[in-house]
């Protein structure tokens, strides 16, 4: 049996793999920093109404997708619409995901790194400054290479592997221990003095600083933290079986994704103002916050070294996913092993990732359209390729594929009424494609 033919084997290893997808760097790292540059409350706001209205529907369009076809990205498409060029919509996956890693991968050698440190207590001391201590290790070159190096490796050790065994068993028993870790986050970090401002920060809406780009940020994150638009879901629900209602799976992974949100902010934002910090530090704020919160807490030390584990395999479980589309895409043929394609494509994903590991160091000076290379390519994906992604799988679930399959799949092991297709099929056919158009255009300065 084909790669492509495995099944995950309950539903809430579904629903905590895809969690596990979603729930890593896009949720813990990535919108701490993004809502601090944003404005807070208020970006956090529509970030939530984006998730709900956009982020949701599309979700559930890519489990349709892929459980409908029962094909990995771009065989999807083929299968579903053989004429046109519907087929392109999962190549710019590929490649989506393929970038995407490119600095995904870096970000996750600094949580190795920070995790190896903290387990040898050499993170929380006296007197450390935590700010300076980030700044050295994203700026040393062989650092932040070795922790690239290692993480590539622990993603092709896994995904060569397979799917079922490693990552949905591991997810039952990781995500439910990141929740708890992080409740302890969040109760220890609204102890300590002037922790209120951050509260209010993150949860008192103020519109003043929302701008155009603001709307695209918030929408990128809710596609970024969802895993959505580059078509990994599509993948991911190709191994799913025909008794899990779509619907439902969808919704939970999106009421995670939220929660944990929720929680990063709580957090993080307590602990930025109390320390005197900024809120649009940007992408070292955790780094520099965390050791803040623990080296509060007795046992402080082994705490942050346990949260620092959790959080780099909530970060490999997002990055499986990436892996997963790339692989599944490549061995989907039968020319290829899983074992000799994950191999080969780690190592162009970790070649293609030094430019970005380098961009705090040795290429610090180098800039593409005033932005560093790690930068750049946050940016491209984020408020560019994953938006294009989502308006085209939006336009095709509706217009190119046939829509007894859709309603199959919808309804599938589920009661649901039809008012809830309806309202799905609302918000994909005018919704979701409106918004992510009008924002669009509207960062670009055209409207």
């Amino acid at each position: 049996m084909s790669e492509k033919r495995e099944q995950w084997s309950s539903r809430i290893g579904f629903i905590l793999s895809s969690a596990g997808a979603a729930i890593g760097l896009g949720a813990i790292w990535k919108f701490p920093y993004v809502t601090g540059m944003s404005g807070g409350g208020a970006f956090f706001l529509i970030f939530v109404l984006f998730t709900v209205l956009i982020g949701l529907p599309l979700l559930l369009s890519e489990f349709i997708i892929g459980r409908g076809s029962g094909r990995e990205a771009i065989s999807a498409y083929k299968k579903l619409a053989p004429k046109g060029l519907s087929v392109w919509i999962g190549r710019l996956g590929v490649v989506g995901c393929f970038l995407l890693l490119s600095f995904y991968s870096v970000v996750g050698g600094w949580v190795l790194i920070y995790s190896v440190m903290s387990v040898l207590g050499k993170v929380i001391g006296d007197g450390t400054a935590y700010g300076a201590l980030f700044d050295t290790v994203t700026g040393t070159a062989w650092v932040t290479i070795a922790g690239l190096l290692v993480f590539t490796l622990a993603n092709i050790v896994v995904v060569s592997s397979g799917i079922q065994a490693g990552i949905e068993k591991a997810n039952k028993y990781m995500m439910p221990l990141l929740f708890i870790f992080f409740i302890v986050l969040v109760i220890r970090a609204l102890t300590f003095d002037g922790a209120w401002e951050g509260v209010k920060f993150f949860l008192a809406p103020d519109f003043s600083n929302i701008t155009g780009e603001s709307l695209l940020y918030a929408l990128g994150q809710s596609f970024f933290s969802l895993a959505v638009g580059f078509s990994c879901m599509v993948t991911y629900s190709s191994y799913l079986k025909k008794d899990v209602s779509i619907p439902s799976s969808a919704s939970t992974v999106v009421s995670l994704n939220i929660f944990v949100s929720l929680l990063a902010g709580l957090a993080i934002f307590p602990v930025v103002f109390a320390f005197g910090y900024e809120p649009a530090d940007g992408p070292g704020l955790l780094f520099i916050v965390l050791p803040s919160i623990f080296s509060g807490i007795p046992f402080g030390a082994l705490f942050l070294a346990l949260f620092l584990l959790l959080f780099l395999f909530a970060t490999l479980t997002s990055s499986f996913s990436l892996y997963e589309i790339i692989v599944a895409a490549t061995t989907a043929n039968g020319k290829y092993s899983r074992k000799f394609s994950t191999w080969i494509i780690g190592a162009i994903v970790f070649v293609a990732a030094i430019p970005a590991a380098l961009s705090s160091s040795s290429l610090s000076s180098f800039t593409i359209f005033g932005e560093s290379i790690f930068d750049g390519t946050d940016i491209l994906v984020s408020n560019i390729l994953l938006p294009l992604g989502s308006l085209l799988i939006a336009l095709f679930i509706v217009h190119k594929m046939d829509q007894k399959i859709v309603q199959e799949q919808f309804y599938l092991s589920n009661s649901l009424s039809s008012t809830y297709y309806k309202v799905w099929r609302f918000l994909m056919t005018w919704i979701v494609p409106v918004t992510i158009i009008i924002v669009f255009f509207n960062t670009l300065g055209w409207i």
